[in-house]
């Protein structure tokens, strides 16, 4: 199996950019590319999905064990031609001091060939010490090639590769020219998803271009191919684990639009073992909600939609309504932001559904940012499963408003340990069957929240909910 990590020195150094252009050119030339992302991300694998034209799954040693790490790797890459992993921030940044939690150590686990991607503008023979610095603080790890990336010209270029090829055994795989048509939009939660860029497509195509020419991909497709054979490994642990096979599958309302993006695609595989037909609901165009037996609001964007979102009062009257009339509902951060009162951005306010009694202000600085961890508390709605999951769970926040003026009418399913959510010692606000949080959860072998959602969903069929 060919595969690569593509790191940096630091982030902000284009990495997500020329991994996006590298999906785009390697799948230009006719090869199957799949697409990993470290750590919890919606913004990037969204880029790299579009690119490579397969989904791009989340690689995270906070939800994940090691070995579901490696299956989720053998699963999805075993029909591919090559595997990209695209890693968060610099490739020895983590959390932990020890480094387990760090890109490099991802690589380790991986056995995965290294490409360092370096912003080199302001540096040239000092490229040579930044690389052998980073070779020599983990030997373990295989820094195989570089791509000097926002190089100043032809002259600049051939300083650097004199360097790098004089004092490492790097490969030098390409040097990029710095060209700020090749730069994403970005704002406050990172750059703009490609949902919501009008001209995502031909960005893309765009980057691809410019890798194909000024980055060596048979050389780079060379060293992919040097990657070390994963061990072989039982599979099933990536599997969603589902009790029964349901004889009717539940109708399951997703709302995915230009406000609402942030999903990862093996929950929506989960929901779908789990027995859900995902119903596409579309906040911005759609009048009414179709016939669904249970709503679910990802993440996204609502407060750059504040316009359309509240022209659209005939939804937000609907889901109100199947609400307060006890339809289970799940919805994280943006979601709990849209059913509340209202959502404050800019000096602009905007009207929202108004089932949580509560009113949205955006902020400059993150009011909740980084993993999470927590426990259930006696309000937790959704029914446990037989197999035994932590006590303490993990998950997700990044969200720059908070949520004010909550009346009292609600209870919290989540105590916080660590994370701000709605309170900062509680999230999870539960009301009728509605769960909405500014935590987002993940499905993986600790956590299966898809199927207790949809089995909370059938039981409210059953009519064993209020």
């Amino acid at each position: 199996m060919a595969r690569v990590f593509i790191s940096a020195a630091h982030k902000s150094s284009g990495k997500t950019t020329l991994s996006i252009g590298l999906c785009a050119a390697l799948s230009a030339r006719g090869l199957d590319v799949q697409p990993f992302k470290k750590g919890p991300d919606y913004i990037d694998p969204m880029w790299l999905a579009q690119a490579s034209g397969n989904p791009c799954y989340n690689l995270d040693f906070n939800t994940m064990s090691a070995d579901e790490v490696l299956c989720k790797v053998q699963q999805q890459s075993y029909l591919s031609d090559i595997t990209l992993i695209e890693a968060n921030k610099g490739l020895y940044d983590g959390i932990a001091l020890d480094g387990s939690d760090s890109n490099a150590a991802l690589a380790r686990l991986t056995q995965s060939p290294i490409v360092l991607v370096i912003d080199t503008r302001g540096t040239t023979r000092g490229i040579a010490p930044l690389l052998l610095g980073y070779q020599h603080f983990d030997p373990t790890i295989q820094i195989a090639g570089v791509i000097l990336n926002r190089v100043g010209g032809v002259r600049h270029a051939a300083k650097l590769r004199e360097a790098v090829e004089h004092y490492t055994d790097i490969k030098v795989l390409g040097c990029v020219q710095e060209n700020t048509a090749l730069a994403i939009e970005e704002r406050h939660l990172g750059l703009m998803p490609s949902n919501e860029q009008a001209n995502a497509k031909q960005h893309i195509e765009l980057l691809g271009q410019v890798v194909s020419e000024q980055v060596d991909l048979d050389q780079f497709l060379h060293l992919a191919q040097q990657a070390t054979p994963l061990n072989a490994l039982n599979l099933s642990i990536c599997q969603p684990t589902c009790r029964t096979t349901p004889k009717a599958r539940i109708k399951l309302g997703i709302c995915q639009d230009a406000a609402f993006g942030f999903y990862y695609p093996d929950d929506l595989e989960a929901l779908e073992s789990a027995g859900a037909e995902l119903v596409p609901i579309n906040t911005l165009t759609d009048s009414t909600l179709p016939q669904i037996d249970g709503l679910f609001i990802g993440g996204g964007f609502p407060e750059t939609h504040l316009a359309p979102l509240a022209a659209n009062q005939s939804l937000q009257q609907h889901i109100k309504q199947a609400i307060e009339a006890g339809l289970p509902t799940y919805a994280e951060c943006g979601g709990l932001m849209y059913l509340s009162r209202s959502i404050t951005w800019q000096g602009q306010t905007a009207p929202m559904v108004g089932i949580i009694p509560g009113d949205v202000t955006l902020h400059a600085k993150p009011q909740g940012r980084g993993i999470v961890q927590f426990t259930e508390t006696e309000h937790m709605p959704w029914p446990a499963l037989a197999a035994s999951f932590p006590a303490t769970q993990a998950a997700h926040e990044f969200h720059y408003s908070r949520l004010d003026n909550l009346a009292a009418q609600g209870r919290f399913a989540y105590r916080m340990l660590r994370g701000t959510g709605i309170t900062g010692d509680y999230d999870g606000w539960v009301y009728r069957n509605l769960l909405a949080s500014y935590l987002h959860r993940r499905d993986t072998a600790q956590y299966r929240w898809a199927q207790r959602f949809v089995d909370f969903i059938r039981q409210h069929q059953q009519g064993l909910l209020a």
